[in-house]
């Protein structure tokens, strides 16, 4: 069964930082295109973050840009975000997801797998 499975969000203040984390099993991910979406309430699922197989190309949405930081690790088959300077806006569900293909894509349709989701949640 393959599974994808997020940890690491919580309650936090404005500035500080999290770190999450992706396990990804049931599957060989290594040559899987990573990323990260997020939802608040009331809105659409957005597009975070992502990483390619190799790890060696990234690329992250405007707004976190700067702050926001995607690794993986494909001996441990997990992926990670690292949240830095959280704002409240930054507030929402993160999931994490699987293209099979490899494609960076920054849109919902191409991710094949996807996790549960964790919630983070931001207060000025």
């Amino acid at each position: 069964q393959v599974q994808l499975v997020e940890s690491g969000g919580g309650l936090v203040q404005a500035g500080d930082s999290l770190r999450l984390s992706c396990a990804a099993s049931g599957r060989t991910f290594s040559r899987d295109a990573m990323a990260w979406f997020r939802q608040a309430p009331g809105k659409e699922r957005e597009f975070v973050a992502v990483i390619t197989w190799v790890g060696d190309s990234t690329y992250s949405a405007d707004p976190v840009k700067g702050r926001f930081t995607i690794s993986r690790d494909n001996r441990k088959n997990t992926v990670y975000l690292q949240m830095n300077n959280l704002r409240p806006e930054d507030t929402a569900v993160y999931y994490c997801a699987a293209n099979r293909g490899g494609v960076p894509a920054t849109g919902v349709a191409p991710y094949d797998y996807w996790g549960q989701g964790t919630q983070v949640t931001v207060s000025s």
